[in-house]
């Protein structure tokens, strides 16, 4: 089954429910959520490891802080490209070529969220795990992988959700 232009990837239709406006405002907010439990989570560990409550010598520095904000770095750089500028281009290398350039930086914006999420595993890994931190030091660590798997998950949710094509939706640009 072949759409009015006859490209079509697959077989089978895309389901309706797919292109409707609720839909895409579904995957807007359930990115913001995603990202707000994220921000959650790794704020949480950062004041909880101040705390006289935490009775350990680990604490969360600025090194933990440095994959959440690469990770966050790559979220703006990926959701700032539009999706329909991947494939304009008539392959020319000099001139008005902008797919590959938005290419290159969609491809800089997930190599930001992958640093930054075998960052926080690097950083778990050298600072508690190699130095044997109890359940609740360890938990500073951990939160920092889960917080910049959040926010790749979010990132994606929200590229997926702003990019979904709707038949009655026009974009005007002047």
């Amino acid at each position: 089954m072949a759409d009015s232009s006859g490209h079509r990837l697959f077989k089978f239709p895309k389901p309706q429910w797919m292109t409707s406006a609720n839909t895409r405002n579904a995957g807007v907010y359930a990115a913001g959520a995603l990202f707000s439990i994220a921000l959650f989570v790794f704020i949480d560990a950062a004041t909880f490891s101040k705390s006289n409550l935490n009775g350990s010598e680990f604490h969360v520095n600025f090194v933990d802080w440095i994959p959440g904000i690469f990770s966050v770095l790559g979220m703006l750089i990926i959701n700032s490209i539009d999706k329909s500028r991947l494939s304009a281009d008539n392959f020319s290398y000099s001139g008005d070529g902008v797919a590959w350039k938005a290419r290159v930086v969609l491809f800089m914006g997930f190599a930001a969220m992958a640093g930054g999420l075998a960052g926080s595993v690097t950083v778990c890994l050298l600072k508690y795990v190699v130095r044997e931190a109890s359940w609740p030091a360890l938990w500073f660590g951990v939160a920092n992988i889960a917080s910049n798997a959040l926010i790749m998950l979010s990132s994606v949710v929200l590229w997926v959700s702003q990019n979904m094509e709707d038949d009655y939706t026009y974009n005007l640009a002047l």
